[in-house]
């Protein structure tokens, strides 16, 4: 099955007073990949200013631009159309706990198994979460694992719009019992790391309706899901317990948040501003 989408995805910063100059990096282009073709993307800028593109460290197309001028406001659209298909089957065996702890399987992966100040969880979840997988007496397999963890996490964390903010970490939100995508996806990576499993954070786009119709645009979101190594990467979206397919976008990878945030940077002016995101997605075809 193929989709074909467009995702408007409108970013608007409102100063309090003008600011005096800015600085930003926009990480909103979706790369071409196995699962997906990008058949058109460009960003808009308001005021408009020239932009300097590159990959980051993470394979993350970042488009950079400054505004030296004075400006009240900053609007960044950024507008893509993109050919989803669903995952094929996978080229190899899932690997061992033996290749997962092996030297060369840790240190390929150290920046993806090590904790960072977002994913970071502590040694009593992990021990809750480790006599849950025991309970049965019988020893999981490293892909059925991440399955059983991300099943855990999604019974256990209710997904409450607006309850979190982009600085909540793991803890936070399990001690709270409760964040948005970003936070079940951080949690879910948290654990994985600490079993062993190498994880990545992703973020992109999901459209919200499985079946949905061709041609009406529909209010979407940037979403965020991880993706576990097994031989290869597989992609599961935890917040709706449901594997990575047509519906998704992928847009950035990282170890948390923080490596791929939609759009950052920095401003000169008063400190008081205003944000607002619209994501717009149509089903083409």
């Amino acid at each position: 099955m193929r989709w074909r989408l467009r995702v408007v995805h409108t970013t608007r910063f409102a100063y309090e007073s003008a600011a005096h100059a800015s600085y930003n990096e926009a990480r909103l282009t979706p790369p071409t990949l196995l699962t997906q073709t990008t058949l058109e993307t460009g960003i808009a800028l308001d005021p408009p200013t020239p932009m300097s593109r590159y990959l980051d460290y993470w394979g993350t197309h970042v488009s950079a631009f400054d505004l030296d001028e004075s400006h009240n406001q900053l609007v960044v659209t950024a507008t893509s159309t993109i050919e989803t298909n669903e995952p094929g089957p996978k080229p190899q065996a899932p690997v061992s706990w033996l290749t997962l702890q092996h030297p060369t399987t840790t240190d390929r992966f150290a920046e993806l198994l090590a904790p960072t100040a977002r994913t970071a969880v502590d040694d009593e979840l992990v021990a809750e979460v480790t006599a849950l997988l025991n309970q049965d007496g019988q020893q999981l397999s490293p892909n059925e694992t991440a399955l059983a963890i991300s099943s855990f996490v999604h019974g256990s964390v209710e997904y409450v719009p607006g309850s979190t903010g982009v600085q909540t970490s793991a803890h936070e939100a399990w001690q709270r019992r409760q964040g948005v995508c970003q936070d079940i996806a951080h949690l879910t990576a948290g654990l994985l790391r600490r079993f062993g499993i190498p994880a990545r954070y992703v973020s992109g786009y999901v459209h919200p309706k499985r079946n949905a119709e061709i041609g009406v645009t529909v209010t979407g979101q940037s979403h965020a899901w991880v993706e576990w190594w097994d031989g290869d990467w597989v992609g599961y979206d935890v917040t709706n317990a449901i594997p990575i397919g047509v519906q998704h976008v992928v847009v950035a990878r990282g170890r948390d948040y923080g490596d791929v945030a939609p759009l950052k940077g920095v401003y000169q002016g008063r400190s008081a501003s205003k944000l607002a995101v619209t994501v717009h997605v149509t089903r083409l075809s």
